[in-house]
């Protein structure tokens, strides 16, 4: 590996809140940071911390030809290392990751771990086997299976495919989603969509509060621990985190976090998800890449970039580490685009599912009064790097007068 006075990183995925924490952490560090995404409307061209920008062909659609793109900015540009923020791009690298030995470090897991968190199946028998508290959950390929199964589960279930994101033959990348099921007929509906294309877990609908742990950690070894609750997301009842807040650690939860990921050996940043209901904790997945929810963690005091940066650049600790555990509490942060898509939906009071609960008006018209609060934080929005912040604010006007003039 070469070294150099200014170390070079390239971020993927620069529209996402996310990448844009990273490039504003690493910038300040003084490290040049290439800002790169699939399109030119991309809000983290815009910060102040990007010292030059790229636009890659998709790796959702033409992934042989991303990865030539990053093999010739890495090779003219003299990047040290690529930070993939998103499972789109983490897929194919780690694909591809000894056409970039010696060239190029890649911020990617071994493969063997990477598998394991991005297989649900395989994540909830390693939580199993290591004590972790899981859903009551079945495995099926077809129809007939599901329906036999949801016996012991009772209603409403939920449909998680085992895979996010399929690389198909590394012509594309196919994405699935969670859905929902409240009787034998919606079943039927939900599953024709994944048979013959995907796996299902079918799981009992566990309601609770969402929580991450969050962790850097080098071959298992936690090096910095920070957590989050959830307090809105979308869809309304289980998704992306669209307001959150930073809290104390769980021991429990943390204790169940790290086990896992001591045994997958894991290198990197990866996020826990728990939901803590009646019955206390229990698993939801392993985000073996860079969490949607990243800015909090920035906000609070926990600069996990700029950790990570460290780790590559600097080596991992010669002795035994002090966990980097200190943040402030109770600080909230906001994905401004989800959040208000979140009030959106709850004022329209139409349900996706009918049969699962949903806030009621009065919650959506106070989070719409608390966009004005100023002690809320937003995970672009920022004073000292304004420029992606306003076009993100553009961006969500256009989006919301889109649906106003479809919706008639």
């Amino acid at each position: 590996m070469r070294k150099c006075r200014h170390p070079s990183v390239l971020v993927t995925d620069a529209s996402r809140g996310s990448a844009i924490s990273i490039i504003r952490s690493l910038g300040r560090k003084g490290i040049r940071v290439i800002a790169a995404d699939s399109t030119r409307q991309c809000l983290g061209f815009h910060s102040r911390f990007a010292h030059e920008t790229l636009v890659y062909p998709s790796p959702e659609i033409a992934p042989f030809k991303f990865i030539d793109s990053l093999l010739q900015v890495v090779q003219h540009k003299e990047i040290d290392l690529i930070i993939p923020v998103t499972d789109e791009t983490i897929l194919p690298l780690s694909e591809a990751g000894k056409k970039f030995e010696g060239i190029c470090q890649l911020c990617i897991p071994k493969q063997a771990a990477l598998e394991v968190v991005t297989n649900k199946q395989q994540t909830l028998e390693l939580a199993s086997r290591l004590g972790v508290p899981i859903p009551e959950t079945r495995v099926v390929h077809t129809l007939e299976e599901a329906h036999k199964e949801v016996q012991g589960l009772g209603w409403p279930v939920v449909l998680k495919p085992i895979a996010s994101r399929k690389l198909r033959e590394q012509n594309s990348i196919e994405r699935f989603t969670v859905s929902y099921a409240g009787n034998p007929e919606q079943l039927s509906n939900q599953m024709r969509f994944f048979e013959g294309r995907c796996p299902v877990l079918l799981q009992e609908y566990y309601p609770g509060v969402g929580c991450g742990v969050e962790l850097l950690l080098y071959q298992g070894l936690p090096l910095a621990a920070f957590q989050h609750r959830r307090l809105r997301e979308i869809p309304i009842n289980g998704g992306a985190s669209a307001f959150r807040e930073s809290v104390v650690i769980d021991p429990g939860l943390y204790d169940y976090a790290v086990k896992m990921m001591q045994t997958l050996c894991w290198t990197g940043l990866a996020m826990v998800e728990f939901k803590i209901g009646k019955n206390g904790p229990k698993l939801m997945e392993i985000n073996g890449r860079v969490w949607g929810s990243l800015p909090l963690a920035v906000l609070s005091g926990m600069d996990f970039p700029a950790h990570l940066a460290d780790l590559y650049f600097s080596g991992p600790p010669a002795n035994s580490p002090v966990l980097l555990k200190d943040y402030k509490i109770g600080i909230r942060a906001r994905n401004l685009e989800l959040d208000i898509l979140w009030i959106l939906t709850v004022l329209k009071g139409k349900k996706r599912y009918p049969f699962l609960p949903m806030p009621g008006r009065g919650e959506a018209l106070k989070a719409l009064l608390d966009l004005l609060n100023p002690g809320y934080r937003f995970d672009i929005l920022s004073l000292d790097d304004p420029m992606p912040g306003l076009f993100e604010i553009g961006k969500v006007i256009q989006k919301i007068s889109k649906k106003i003039r479809e919706n008639g």
